[in-house]
């Protein structure tokens, strides 16, 4: 009986300390959210569950943290907690446990900590305008205050935010208001300014640039002076690269900035308000938005995985109000992320196919393509849709020198230049195979055409097909489609047989317009993989159509309208016809570009890009050639017209985009009463 009894307290006991242990260390199975990552086209997709949300710490110990907002997880495996609200570093277990405090009654405002390998912790205090150096026990070692140095300017700022240290002990501090970049000291005579690094970029939008060219020099310098975005948080990794995020930068907010401080990587994703950055075991670079989201990089910045985002006030684990920092457990590869507003981490634990997925990663960036081969077939069986595998698994099969299957891989993965160098070799092996019959064809079909001439010549035989070919050429609507090989050879004519010879009419005009449209399309959805600028699968047929008849409608009746005005000679058919005609260029060169297209490589690309360059070019001036013979311009009045032309277009366009607007509120405004009084009739 008393053995009973002492089991039953033993178990009571337990359940009380887990009640009480509940607030600090909460296990959870699901996740809240979805996970997606990024196809070869920039598209997210939907993937497998990458982090799976296990755990949250609410306390250290039995103290609250009071506006955390910064958070590493350093080498001896304990979590260091910059307590802002409370003016303290936490030194906590990755379960909760209280280990330590640091810096109780000397720092004001810590808002950044960085551990290094020998545990020295470094905190960038804002109020006190210092970076502190503490032991491993809490003992202050030294402090960094203002860099007394003519290079660091009078007027700048010492509010460190963020701090990190490399292999040498150089600290790299972000400055509250200090536009200059990122601050080097050096810990040789108590700290050297070493200068400023990784400044980022000043951005001028077209609205301010125009405002500055049209205000007077007082105007401007009572506008807003253009400073570039000072970095919101920087991290370190064990090569001495550092990584900076920039909130509110539109187009650069993740930067890897090599020894010379240029910025390495151009990340296709990014977020608006990056909280924090930290590295991976596999040089992957995680970055945690503030509004929740956690994204996941590779060393090249190509998005591996998005998960996360906003708590909508359930509490859910998972997600978050504002995340100030994230670090992660560089062997278990867990993530600890700290949320400033709810002032709780949340523990995140790599799921069985982000494993996978980084495991084959890391021998894929080590260029052990052959050896990751099966990691990525893996990858592939637990989800077919992602790219990266694919790529992974072109790779291996290009060093195989199986370049076919190679070539589908790359095609699977969009991966241009893979598929090009496959696509360069496939070409090669055929050309060595095959060159010399290609060479004893074309010579035989030289012959065969002088044969022919010659026997034609002596004999005759073609006579009737001759006679067929000039009946056909004979009737007036092929004529008609003939005549645009004069506007290759001799524009001016071209022009003079539309005007006054009246060579041309609607039907064979109309004609070739469809004709341009369907050369568009093929152009458009028809080149070869490498050169194709529109995603493979995707069609917008109804969009072209518009853009072509409607757009080529929208300049012939504008130029018409403008030149009536400025007394031109050209009637309706005259500029209908005459435009269309000028597009022959587009008609003739335009198929063998869409030919070439199937044939070259990105490393004769040039061609294609020259082409197309000369085409529009062609085109360009013909029609400039039309306005001035239809109307009979000058050279200066005609640019006048041209210019008018695209002017009266754009305001027609604008003109219906306002009608369009009207028209919807109206049907809106509508349907609403409608609803309304349905609404009422049903109540009554």
């Amino acid at each position: 009986m008393k053995k009973v009894k002492k089991i039953i307290i033993l178990i009571v006991m337990l359940f009380l300390m887990n009640i009480v242990n509940i607030n600090q260390f909460i296990v959870y199975a699901d996740a809240p959210y979805k996970t997606f990552t990024q196809d070869g086209y920039s598209n997210y997709v939907e993937t497998q569950t990458a982090y799976m949300p296990v755990g949250i710490i609410t306390s250290i110990g039995e103290i609250r943290l009071n506006k955390p907002s910064d958070i590493q997880l350093a080498s001896n495996g304990l979590l260091y907690i910059a307590d802002t609200g409370n003016r303290r570093v936490v030194v906590s277990s990755t379960n909760g446990e209280l280990m330590g405090i640091i810096g109780q009654g000397i720092l004001q405002s810590p808002k950044g900590l960085f551990v290094t390998d020998d545990n020295k912790i470094y905190v960038a205090d804002e109020t006190a305008e210092k970076v502190f150096v503490f032991s491993q026990t809490g003992d202050l070692i030294t402090e960094y205050g203002r860099p007394q140095h003519p290079l660091f300017g009078d007027t700048s700022p010492f509010k460190p935010q963020k701090v990190v240290v490399d292999k040498r002990g150089n600290v790299y501090v972000i400055s509250q208001g200090n536009y200059n970049g990122i601050i080097q000291i050096s810990p040789s005579e108590g700290g050297t300014f070493l200068g400023y690094f990784g400044t980022n970029e000043t951005r001028i939008d077209f609205l301010t640039l125009f405002r500055r060219t049209i205000l007077t020099e007082e105007q401007r310098q009572r506008m807003r002076r253009s400073v570039p975005s000072t970095p919101t948080n920087l991290w370190i990794d064990e090569k001495g690269l550092v990584y900076t995020v920039t909130q509110g930068d539109r187009e650069v907010t993740l930067k890897k900035l090599n020894m010379a401080g240029n910025n390495i990587i151009h990340p296709t994703v990014y977020d608006r308000f990056p909280a924090d950055v930290v590295t991976g075991p596999v040089d992957n670079i995680y970055v945690a938005s503030k509004n929740g989201f956690i994204y996941e990089y590779t060393r090249e910045g190509n998005l591996l995985f998005v998960f996360g985002g906003r708590d909508d006030g359930r509490q859910r684990i998972g997600l978050f109000k504002s995340v100030s920092a994230i670090t992660i457990d560089q062997k278990n590869k867990n993530l600890y992320v700290l949320d400033e507003e709810k002032a709780e981490i949340q523990i995140f634990e790599p799921t069985e196919f982000t494993n996978l997925v980084h495991e084959a990663l890391m021998l894929y960036q080590n260029g052990l393509y052959l050896e990751s081969k099966e990691l990525w077939e893996n990858v592939l069986r637990m989800n077919s849709t992602f790219d990266l595998a694919n790529l992974g698994i072109g790779e291996a099969l290009f060093r195989e020198e199986n370049y076919y299957e190679a070539l589908k891989a790359y095609r699977l993965a969009k991966y241009k230049p893979g598929y090009s160098d496959a696509f360069w070799e496939i070409r090669n092996i055929w050309l060595k195979n095959n060159l010399v019959y290609l060479i004893m064809g074309l010579i035989i079909f030289y012959v065969a055409v002088k044969i022919i001439k010659f026997i034609d010549k002596k004999y005759m035989v073609l006579r009737p097909v001759k006679f067929i070919f000039d009946k056909i050429k004979q009737i007036s609507f092929i004529r008609q489609l003939t005549f645009i090989w004069c506007f290759i050879k001799r524009p001016a004519d071209g022009y003079y047989g539309i005007k006054i010879e009246n060579k041309v009419g609607y039907l064979a005009s109309i004609f070739l317009l469809l004709m341009f449209f369907v050369v568009f399309v093929i152009d458009k959805y028809g080149r070869g993989f490498i050169f194709r600028t529109v995603q493979e699968g995707v069609y917008d047929i109804f969009i072209d159509a518009s853009y072509v008849f409607g757009g080529s409608l929208l300049l012939i009746i504008s130029n018409y309208l403008v030149s009536t005005i400025n007394d031109g000679d050209g009637k309706f058919k005259h500029i209908f016809c005459g435009f269309v005609y000028s597009l022959a260029p587009y008609f003739i060169i335009k198929p063998f570009i869409i030919i070439l297209s199937h044939i070259l490589t990105l490393n004769e690309s040039f061609l294609i890009h020259f082409s197309d360059f000369i085409v529009y070019v062609w085109v360009t001036i013909l029609f400039i050639v039309m306005v001035k013979q239809i109307n009979d311009y000058s050279l200066r009045e005609t640019f006048k017209v041209i210019f008018l032309t695209l002017f009266t277009a754009l305001i027609i366009v604008l003109i219906l985009f306002i009608v369009y607007v009207l028209v919807s509120q109206v049907i809106d405004f509508i349907s609403s009463i409608f609803g309304e009084a349905v609404y009422r009739i049903e109540n009554r």
